[in-house]
C-alpha cells in the first residue's frame, strides 16, 4: 500500500508538472524578424502598422510590420511530453487583449516610477515613443575627453526622427560636432538634413534631400578663417533594384543646387550646381545587424575634379531599446570650393524609439 501510494504521489508531480510546462507553450508565440532572427513571447497589440510583442527575455517590443511577422508557437514539445499525437489549442487569447500587461516590464517587475528608476533606457524609450506617437528613430550620441600633451575633446549628438507609409517614407536628421584641442576650437558644426522619397509603379521613385549646413570653425589651406552656411538641394529619381524586407538596393541620378554663404571674415554668397550619381543599400544581416550605405559621385563639370560622398553605417541592436553603430563618413571635392573636406569614423551609441 505504502508503495503504490508513494507512486501516485509521483506520478501526480509528474502530471502536474507536465501540464504546468505545456500551457506556457501553448501560449507561447515567435516574432520573426525580417532577417531569420526569432524572438518568443505573446503578441499584445497590433495597430497603425505596428506589432506590440511582449517577449520573454526582452521585454516590450515594437516593431513595424514590415520589419516582422508573428508566427504561433512550435507544439511539438507539448505532444511530446503528453504522449499524445492531438495538437494544443491555437493562442489567440494574447492578440485579443489589447496592451493590459504589454507597457509593464518583463517576469513582473513593476513600472520604474520615481528616482532613478525613471532615468532607465525603459522608461526614456517610453516617453520618448509617447511624445512622438507614429514617428520612429533614434537619439545617439558619442564623445572622447582625453588629457594627456593637450587636453581634447570630441563630441556628437545626433537625433533622427522617420516615418514610413505605403509608397512615402520622410526622414529628418539633426547632427552636431564640437571638438576642441587645447582650448582652440577645431570642429563646431551644426546639420540638418531631410528626406523625402515616394514609389512609383514599375520600381522606379522620386526623392528630394534638403541640407542645411553651418560650420563656425572653417579654415582655408592657409589657415584663415572662412565660416559658411551651405544650403544644398537634391532633386532626383532613380530605380529600386532590390526591394525585400532584407535587401534594399537603389541607384539614380540628380540634380543638386547649392548656396553657399561666406560668414566671416567677410559676407558672401555664391550658387552653383551639378549633377550626380548615387547607389544606396539597406542590407539586414544576422543577430539584428542592419547594414546602410549611400554613395554619391558629382562629375568634374565645374572644377575639373571628380567630387564624391559616402557614408557606411553598420549598426547593431544590443536591445530593442539600445543599439551601437560605427559609422564612417566622407566629402570629398564638393562642387562648390570653399565647402569643407572632411573624413570622420565614429562609434556612436543610440537611444532606439
Amino acid at each position: 500500500m505504502l508503495g503504490g501510494g508513494v507512486w501516485l504521489f509521483a506520478c501526480g508531480l509528474v502530471g502536474s508538472a507536465v501540464l504546468r510546462a505545456a500551457d506556457p507553450v501553448e501560449n507561447r508565440e515567435v516574432l520573426v524578424y525580417a532577417d531569420g532572427d526569432r524572438v518568443r513571447g505573446k503578441l499584445v497589440e497590433r495597430s497603425d502598422g505596428v506589432l506590440i510583442f511582449q517577449s520573454e527575455k526582452f521585454g516590450l517590443l515594437r516593431v513595424p510590420v514590415s520589419e516582422a511577422t508573428v508566427e504561433k508557437g512550435d507544439r511539438s514539445a507539448v505532444v511530446k511530453a503528453l504522449g499524445s499525437a492531438a495538437a494544443a489549442k491555437p493562442a489567440v487569447a494574447a492578440a485579443e487583449k489589447a496592451g493590459e500587461d504589454g507597457a509593464k516590464p518583463e517576469n513582473g517587475e513593476k513600472e520604474p516610477t520615481g528616482g532613478w528608476a525613471q532615468f532607465s533606457p525603459y522608461a526614456l524609450t517610453q516617453a520618448v515613443r509617447e511624445f512622438f506617437g507614429p514617428w520612429h528613430g533614434r537619439i545617439a550620441f558619442s564623445t572622447e575627453i582625453a588629457n594627456d600633451v593637450t587636453d581634447r575633446t570630441n563630441t556628437t549628438a545626433e537625433v533622427r526622427l522617420k516615418r514610413k507609409w505605403s509608397n512615402d517614407e520622410v526622414e529628418g536628421i539633426a547632427r552636431y560636432d564640437f571638438a576642441q584641442s587645447a582650448e582652440v576650437t577645431t570642429k563646431d558644426v551644426a546639420r540638418l538634413s531631410g528626406l523625402w522619397r515616394r514609389d512609383f509603379p514599375r520600381k522606379f521613385f522620386g526623392v528630394y534631400r534638403p541640407t542645411l549646413e553651418w560650420n563656425r570653425a572653417s579654415k582655408r589651406p592657409n589657415g584663415a578663417s572662412s565660416d559658411y552656411l551651405l544650403v544644398q538641394q537634391e532633386i532626383g529619381a532613380g530605380l529600386n533594384v532590390l526591394a525585400s524586407r532584407e535587401r534594399k538596393l537603389r541607384v539614380g541620378v540628380s540634380e543638386n543646387f547649392f548656396d553657399v554663404w561666406v560668414t566671416a571674415p567677410a559676407s558672401d554668397r555664391t550658387s552653383e550646381t551639378s549633377g550626380s550619381t548615387f547607389a544606396e543599400v539597406e542590407w539586414s544581416l544576422p543577430w539584428r545587424i542592419q547594414l546602410t550605405e549611400r554613395g554619391v559621385w558629382y562629375p568634374p563639370f565645374k572644377n575639373k575634379l571628380n567630387g564624391w560622398e559616402n557614408r557606411i553605417e553598420l549598426n547593431k541592436k544590443l536591445t530593442e531599446t539600445l543599439s551601437v553603430a560605427l559609422r564612417h563618413e566622407t566629402r570629398q571635392n564638393n562642387p562648390d570650393e570653399r565647402v569643407r573636406d572632411y573624413s570622420m569614423l565614429r562609434m556612436l551609441v543610440g537611444l532606439d524609439f
